[in-house]
Formats: C-alpha cells, sequence, structure tokens
C-alpha cells in the first residue's frame, strides 16, 4: 500500500499513485460540473474515503490517551517494592539522566493486585483498575533521548528527529473515514497547545487531508469549539453554489501548477461545509442520556472524553486525547501531589469510557492506548543545592504503556524493568514495536503501509519494529 510520488508531470504522477488516490483526486477535481456537484464528488472520491486494510483488523478506530510531560511508570502500573526497602539509600545501579538524582524514592502510592488477573495497579489509578482484566500493560517501552520534544515525536510520529507524518495521519491514509461529514482525525486538548506540539498530530509530508483536527473540548458551545461552523449570510443552497465556483476557479489555477497545499485546501473547504450538517449533532452532549454524563463526569476530561466516544461512533477513524498540556506529567517535585491530581482528572474518564464502550458493542473494534513520552526516574530528583525535590527526573530508559480493546489480550503484562524500574531489561519495547502492534490490530502490515516520497518509501515504523503477538488476542 504504497502511494507514489515520481518527478513527472502531475497527471502521470497521480495515475501512479498507489490505491488510486491521487488520480481518484484528481477525478473529483476535474469532473464535469454537467456529471456531478462539487459535494458529490467529494463524497465518492473523497481521500477520506474508507479503504481496505490489508487483513481483516480486529479494530475498526483508535482513541489514544497521551499523558504529555512524562507519568511516572514506578507510581502508576510498574510495581517495584525493592524501592521501598532502599528508601533513603543510593541504588545499587544508576543510569546517567539530564538532572542529578539522589536516593531510591519510593511510590507514595499504594499498589493493589487487581482482577482476576491479579495485576498490581496504583491507587491513583483505581477506577482503571478495575478494568484491568481488559488491559496489556507493556513495562518494558524505551525512547531514545531524555527530551519531551523529540520524545514526543518519537511516540507520535515514528521519528525522534526529522519531521514526519503522525500516527493518525498514517491510520486515517490507510483507513480511510467512514464518515466524510467529520474530519477523519481528531485531536483535542484541553485550553490549547504550544505551536510545537502541532507537529505531534500533523501530516507531513502526506497530503493535507490527512492533518488532524484541533479541538479545544475547554469551550462548551459548538461555535467556540468550531470557528465558523454555523452559516450567518447565506442559504445552504447558495452556500453550496458558492462551494462549487470556488472549485472551478481553483480547478483552473491548479491546471498548469502542482501544489499539494491546493489540493488540501480544496478537501478543507469541502469538509468545512459538509461539517455543517454533522458537527453540531456531534459535539452535543445535551443528546446524551443523564447517567452517562454523570459517568463521565463534567471536568473538561470528563466532557472530551465522552466528545471522543461520540466522535469514534459517528465514523471518525482516530481521536487523541492530549492530558496534561497546561501543567503537564513532568513532575520534577513534589510528584505526590501532582500527579494524583492528575490522575484524578483521567482516572474517572478513562474507566467510564471502558464501561460505555462495552455496553455499546464498541470496545472489541476499538482500540485504547495510554502512554506518555517517557517515565520517570526511580530514584528523587536533586535542586542545585543538593536538596531532594520530593520529584523525580526524565526516564527514557524504561517506562509502561498500555494497550485495550480491539485485538488486544487483557490481563497481560508484557516485559519489565529492572527491579527498581531504571530501565527496560525484559522484552525491550521501542516505539515502532508499538506502533508495529497498532497498526497489526486495524489490519496492517506494518512494513507495507508506505508512502513514496523524495525517492523514498517512508512507514511509521521506518526500518525497524516487530508485532508484539504475546498481547494480541
Amino acid at each position: 500500500m504504497t502511494f507514489s510520488m515520481p518527478i513527472l508531470s502531475r497527471r502521470e504522477m497521480l495515475g501512479r499513485s498507489g490505491m488510486g488516490m491521487g488520480l481518484l483526486g484528481l477525478a473529483g477535481l476535474l469532473s464535469e460540473p454537467s456529471r456531478a456537484s462539487a459535494a458529490e464528488a467529494a463524497s465518492s472520491l473523497s481521500p477520506l474515503a474508507p479503504r481496505q486494510p490489508h487483513f481483516p483488523g480486529r479494530a475498526k478506530r483508535v482513541i489514544h490517551f497521551f499523558l504529555n510531560g512524562g507519568p511516572s511508570h514506578v507510581d502508576t502500573f510498574d510495581y517495584k517494592p525493592a524501592l521501598a526497602k532502599y528508601a533513603g539509600q543510593p541504588l545499587p545501579q544508576t543510569l546517567l539522566t539530564e538532572r542529578k538524582t539522589g536516593a531510591a524514592l519510593p511510590s507514595p502510592f499504594k499498589f493493589e493486585k487487581r482482577g482476576e488477573s491479579g495485576i498490581p495497579v496504583s491507587e491513583i489509578f483505581a477506577k482503571t483498575g478495575a478494568h484491568i482484566d481488559d488491559i496489556a500493560v507493556i513495562n518494558s517501552m524505551y525512547a531514545q533521548v531524555p527530551n519531551h520534544e523529540p520524545s514526543l515525536m518519537l511516540m507520535n510520529c515514528g521519528d525522534s528527529v526529522q519531521p514526519r507524518p503522525s500516527a493518525g495521519a498514517l491510520v486515517l491514509y490507510g483507513l480511510g473515514s467512514e464518515n466524510q461529514n467529520l474530519p477523519g482525525f481528531v485531536a483535542m486538548c484541553p485550553g490549547g497547545y504550544p505551536i510545537k506540539d502541532a507537529e505531534n498530530w500533523q501530516s507531513g509530508f502526506l497530503p493535507g487531508a490527512y492533518q488532524g483536527t484541533f479541538i479545544d473540548p475547554q469551550q462548551r458551545t459548538l461555535d467556540k469549539l468550531i470557528e465558523n461552523i454555523r452559516r450567518t449570510h447565506s442559504t445552504p443552497a447558495s452556500q453550496r453554489r458558492q462551494i462549487d465556483l470556488l472549485a472551478q476557479l481553483n480547478r483552473d489555477h491548479q491546471a498548469d501548477r502542482s501544489d499539494p497545499r491546493l489540493e488540501a485546501r480544496i478537501q478543507s473547504f469541502e469538509l468545512a461545509f459538509r461539517m455543517q450538517h454533522d458537527a453540531e449533532e456531534a459535539f452535543d452532549l445535551a443528546q446524551e442520556p443523564k447517567h452517562i454524563q454523570e459517568l463521565y463526569g463534567d471536568g473538561v476530561h470528563g466532557r472530551q472524553t465522552l466528545i471522543a466516544r461520540r466522535l469514534l461512533e459517528r465514523g471518525v477513524r482516530y481521536v487523541q486525547l492530549w492530558h496534561g498540556a497546561g501543567q503537564p506529567w513532568d513532575n520534577h517535585e513534589q510528584i505526590e501531589g501532582n500527579h494524583r491530581r492528575l490522575a484524578g482528572e483521567l482516572d474517572g474518564p478513562i474507566a467510564a469510557l471502558m464501561s460505555d464502550l462495552k455496553q455499546r458493542g464498541m470496545f472489541e473494534d476499538t482500540l485504547i492506548l495510554w502512554g506518555g513520552e517517557f517515565g520517570r526516574t526511580p530514584s528523587v530528583e536533586l535542586g542545585g543545592d543538593g536538596a531532594a525535590k520530593a520529584g523525580r527526573d526524565h526516564n527514557h530508559y524504561g517506562f509502561s504503556v498500555w494497550l485495550a480493546g480491539g485485538g488486544i489480550r487483557g490481563g497481560t503484562v508484557y516485559g519489565a524493568t529492572d527491579e527498581f524500574g531504571f530501565k527496560a531489561v525484559d522484552k525491550p519495547v521501542s516505539a515502532h514495536d508499538l506502533h508495529a502492534t497498532m497498526l497489526h490490530c486495524l489490519g496492517f502490515d506494518h512494513e507495507k503501509l508506505t508512502y513514496r516520497y523524495a525517492g523514498r518509501d517512508f512507514r511509521l515504523t521506518d526500518v525497524h519494529g516487530h508485532v508484539l503477538k504475546e498481547i494480541l488476542s
């Protein structure tokens, strides 16, 4: 499954494109007005039209809880009783980190074995822990560097150095969307996001139609959730005529040019027009029964998780929920209070989503991913004066993520860090392995889901990646 971009004429380039997507896009742009309106062409020939994967996947859609800043694995899903034994003492083994660290810092949280699987889960994720028999915990993740920006890109785009299409964009490229009236890939982050974070839901060198659409769930009215969503100066019919005229002008402008940004702009106009039909209903949480609203809670993270479920059930392919953008999980000090507060915002909504998906028959074909860009040190971070800060430094040597839902064998633990939680020592898992496994659940051979750019076939997993078959159902 390769989208080819040879350096030939535009028409020939699109004609040779893998899956025929480029040619279909051109056909939609050049179709005669007498044969079909621009709206009909967009519906039937959209680059977001549903497509079949390489083989039947167990999952049809993805929801990704991304904990920005690096949650501590030894305080959440990687129980390390040895830290209590060495409390206040130097660890027998340490690794170089960005900042000075001192003695072992035991988790301030109680761990309890949960479910029939008996997997230990921290008290701060007790509600999520009630679903542990549906979850596969990976305790042997590792990243390449201990810095936020490159590690964010690695976990979200598969490369820590060069800009690449995000995982959501690649999934949308491969599967398309089941609803042409809503974005196929949505990223939500309460209160907005730093500009640098937008690269984590970018389309990169993919066509712009696969770019993630950002929505701020902190806004409670449709007009603020999605700017300019309502018509104020025209009827649907007159607006359709305007869009058709604009499409014709763009086709004329495009005839002698080769600029993918123009195609992206044309598609964005069409999607914006169609969203006026479905967006208001999709984002209206008042349509949910009271007991469902109460299940998720009225906090902003409960609201965004409920919005995500409504988008997924309406055919949106990939939804990423960012948590901790304003006050991240980057707790270099006072980790007990900060992690307890942050987990308290997210634990209930995650558990609510899992229960809700099960009762709707969506859990078995929805892949849930939870995690951040790296973990944190088992030793306490020291300030410039050498005093302990009651927090933890970045730790890219070993950390935890978990998956649940479509294609995942719940109640399992894969891999392990050393007895203190510093480094992945048993079955180390890279971001490429994680992405390969995610794509497998969706029905893709990660080595074949490629896009040709600058003379090379690029893939989410670069030239690496192995499917973690032990966590598959």
